[in-house]
């Protein structure tokens, strides 16, 4: 037998051994008694129709143990520890004769006592009961305490005459069972009428101004949601109209059925009742009659000290505010008035308080502010205070990150910061944050021998605005203050070293955000500029191995390349490597020299061989070309998630970008230069100019409590035109990855139906549709099924390969399919996520091969990632 058969025999005897091991270890009954039943399913009926209403279904106190792809692993895992570990290890100490004794010679008494609370003996076992789950035994008595519930839920719905009941029904499978509820329902309540005693003449005012609006209303089945509802609906009313003190518990209802129709009628009357203002005093409770309040006195506090120290304050008048400070104001008037929307005079609304909350946060110069409300002396009216604490001017910081990527195998990362609150007095945010790095590849193109043979480093100077900085016009009755507008200026800058081709970079913004609602975002940048340098461009064929053996295999190919007589000159671009029968072009100077002799028509090269170097040339062009972008775009982002634990939201993201029409409009009167292929230059740069457009949808569905499906979907096209033929890289799409087709590594996919030709492939037009479905499996380890979907393709541009290209809806057949599994650890505030892969639709194979034929552990792909990719 040879070595790898008999290596390939032992390890099918080592499995099978331990399947054996689990399976006797995993026997699902190995803790349920010979008179319990385990439970299986719970199922509950109404008026024998299955519900499936999760919400319903969470009422049961009992569920079943919670299986992953219908394997109770949990549940396993909490048999295969022991009952009693002490009990077992003092039974296997004694089970020889003098195997105690021979121990503590060996050891120790001590040392033996130890054992038996060692991990291996004791701990295991306690571990394994920890992540595992006990068997669920089938418990009469939290039965019928389900029975109460879900009775108290559908009277809540208006099925006051509901019969409940439960059946335990046994499976086939020895010693388990399921529960079914049944609920007979029988006919609902309706409501007949609605009237309404209101104690105060303000609240009824108000009450009728609104009542059309009332989520109770006359001829609808009783529903108790709704009458909570209601009662949230009309304390916000009351609160946005004046009433600043509105107590909820002062509204009640009076629920009584109608004596005057015939008994199965099933009618019901509902007074609403609103009762005075109540305060509690120490032995007794008044009460009041609610009234409308104004405001007559706001105060703004600049400097108020949380000890509760009393200092001497000045104050100012400013519009409607009267702002006290400390030595001097630090702070310009108007920034504060356009912070707090209460106004002298205006009646009280809870919405401005929010507001105020959230404007005064979002100006990032003070701590959590304090605001009251308190009845003046004068009249019906109020006296607002606004208490503010001043954050530090300045603050430093400094962050150390350990980093690995494609690029690096360590990196290491040291970025101080300086920050500095409210420049000018507006409130307006300075920080100036550097970034030093350092790494080490063993990338071949690099020739630095030293260990850290990367280096990076910048810096990004931001300036925030808490307004919208618009020079000559006011977007003020636009863009109100209560959308927390902003203006944001940056610069910034990097330099790389033996990255790639070591490019610098220089970049501006100028943009602007507004958060009309929780369920809206704007963001605009009026301009966005990019420089990019690309340093050594000497280097494009030792980083982009690709594109250097495409070109390599055709001179090698080139019959006549040798031949002293008619290309004597071609020798010197090449170098034997020891093999005169397989010579290699030198980089740089050879692959420049072979590709002018071709596209110089030096030497006779065929069509075919023209055309394969002119790409492999246009390429490098467009790779190796500094960059100059001078964009606006706009984003929209809609989501209705109301909460991290939310799982049935959906999200939704539009972007529209372009670039050089300004320039473009600019040379129309100031003539600019141009290069040989006419691109007109901005300081010596061809511009790019392009339009691009993206959406983005994200889609969450709560199947269970724990059990969540999330689908995305992408589309983005990017056209040049005027300027440009192509896309510049920077602005590019390109597809695989841990937040893309998992199956495959970043840039390694498309485009189209070409296999990987470039080491960094990318195009103008992609497609992505993800669906996942995620599910726990032990404590605060998770689970995932995934199938990825999507492509890139080139189109519009100057590209020509028909493999690369979409030409319509024919091209749709090189959407590539990945689907695998994952592995997600909940660390709280952050997931840490491995994903595993599989090729199931390869586009780049013959169509004869696209399905499962790479689908297989050695071509599956490995994805680590931080959070969930979508």
């Amino acid at each position: 037998m040879c070595k790898s058969s008999r290596f390939k025999y032992i390890g099918a005897k080592i499995s099978l051994l331990f399947l054996a091991v689990a399976i006797n270890a995993c026997n699902t009954l190995k803790r349920v008694e010979e008179d319990e039943l385990l439970l299986r399913e719970n199922t509950i009926f109404a008026d024998g129709e299955e519900i499936k209403d999760e919400d319903i279904n969470s009422l049961i106190l009992q569920k079943p143990n919670t299986r992953i792809l219908g394997y109770p692993l949990r549940l396993n895992l909490y048999n295969l520890a022991k009952k009693d570990p002490d009990s077992s290890y003092q039974a296997w100490l004694h089970k020889k004769e003098h195997r105690e004794e021979r121990l503590e010679k060996l050891l120790s008494k001590k040392q033996v006592n130890r054992l038996g609370e060692s991990f291996v003996v004791k701990g295991l076992s306690e571990w394994l009961k920890k992540i595992g789950e006990s068997p669920v035994i089938v418990d009469t008595t939290k039965a019928r305490r389900t029975l109460e519930r879900l009775s108290a839920y559908y009277g809540s719905k208006g099925y006051f005459n509901n019969n409940t009941t439960y059946t335990i029904d046994s499976l086939a499978k020895k010693q388990r069972a399921s529960l079914e509820y049944k609920i007979e329902l029988g006919k609902p309540f309706f409501i007949d009428t609605v009237s309404h005693q209101i104690s105060s003449k303000a609240i009824d005012s108000i009450y009728q101004e609104y009542q059309e609006l009332s989520f109770v209303k006359a001829g609808t089945q009783f529903d108790l949601a709704e009458f909570a509802r209601e009662r949230e609906r009309l304390s916000t009313i009351f609160r946005n109209n004046g009433v600043y003190n509105f107590q909820e518990s002062s509204i009640s209802y009076d629920i009584a059925t109608d004596t005057t129709k015939v008994a199965d009628d099933q009618q019901m009357n509902i007074e609403l009742n609103i009762d005075n203002f109540k305060r509690r005093g120490d032995s007794t409770v008044t009460s009041s009659e609610y009234k409308v309040y104004k405001f007559d006195k706001i105060n703004i506090y600049t400097d108020y000290l949380f000890n509760g120290e009393d200092t001497e304050q000045q104050s100012i008048e400013y519009e409607d505010y009267t702002i006290y400070y400390k030595n001097k104001l630090r702070f310009k008037p108007k920034t504060l008035a356009n912070a707090v929307f209460f106004k002298k005079d205006s009646i009280y609304r809870e919405i401005d308080r929010t507001r105020t909350y959230r404007q005064i946060t979002n100006l990032g110069v003070f701590k959590y502010p304090t605001i009251t409300s308190q009845p003046s002396p004068i009249g019906e009216t109020l006296d607002a205070n606004i208490y503010l604490a001043a954050r530090p001017r300045y603050s430093l910081g400094t962050s150390f990150e350990v980093t690995r990527s494609n690029i690096q195998q360590v990196g290491l990362a040291l970025s101080p910061s300086l920050q500095a609150r409210n420049l000018f007095g507006g409130a307006e945010n300075l920080s100036l944050a550097g970034r030093v790095s350092i790494g080490s590849s063993n990338d071949p193109s690099i020739i630095d021998s030293r260990f850290f043979n990367i280096q990076e480093y910048g810096a990004d100077l931001n300036l925030d605005i808490p307004r919208i900085w618009f020079p000559l016009f006011n977007t003020t009755k636009l863009i109100p203050s209560y959308t927390l507008p902003k203006t944001r200026i940056s610069l910034g800058t990097s330099f790389q070293k033996n990255i790639g081709l070591d490019k610098q970079t220089f970049n501006t913004v100028l943009g602007y955000n507004w958060v009309p609602s929780d369920f809206i975002k704007h963001n605009v940048e009026l301009l966005n500029v990019q420089f990019v340098r690309n340093v050594n461009i000497d280097r494009f064929f030792n980083v982009y191995r690709n594109s250097y053996e495409q070109l390599d295999n055709i001179a090698n190919n080139f019959d006549s390349y040798l031949d002293e007589v008619q290309y004597p000159e071609l020798e010197e671009y090449f170098e034997l490597n020891g093999d005169s029968s397989n010579p290699s072009l030198i980089i740089p100077d050879g692959t420049t020299g072979f590709t002018q002799a071709i596209l110089n028509r030096d030497v006779n090269a065929t069509d075919a061989i023209y055309q394969s170097v002119s790409r492999i040339e246009e390429r490098r062009q467009r790779l190796t070309e500094n960059n100059l972008i001078f964009a606006s775009n706009y984003t929209l982002n809609l989501n209705n998630r109301e909460g991290i634990t939310d799982n049935n939201f959906y999200q939704f993201r539009f972007k529209l970008e372009s670039a050089g029409n300004l320039l473009s409009t600019i040379s129309q009167i100031i003539p600019f230069e141009e290069n040989a292929n006419e691109d007109r230059l901005v300081f010596g740069v061809p511009y790019s100019q392009y339009v691009k457009t993206e959406f983005d949808y994200i889609k969450y569905w709560n199947v269970s409590r724990n059990n969540v499906i999330a689908f995305r979907s992408f589309f983005g096209i990017a056209i040049p035109y005027g300027n440009s033929d192509n896309i510049p890289f920077v602005r590019s799409y390109f597809a695989g990855g841990a937040n893309d087709i998992r199956a495959w590594s970043p840039y390694s996919l498309g485009p189209g139906r070409t296999d990987a030709v470039n080491d960094f492939n990318e195009a103008n037009l992609k497609i992505g549709l993800n669906l996942e479905y995620r599910f726990p499996l032990i404590g605060n380890l998770k689970g995932a099924l995934f199938a990825d979907a999507g492509n890139i393709w080139n189109v519009f541009d100057n590209v020509e390969d028909p493999e690369a290209t979409f030409t319509g809806i024919s091209s749709l057949e090189d959407i590539a399919l990945g689907t695998g599994f994952g592995l997600r650890y909940d660390f709280t505030y952050f997931v840490l996520r491995a994903d595993l892969g599989f090729k199931t639709y390869n586009p780049a194979n013959d169509i004869s091969d696209r399905w499962l034929n790479d689908f297989n552990f050695s071509n599956a792909v490995l994805q680590i990632g931080i959070n969930y990719p979508f």
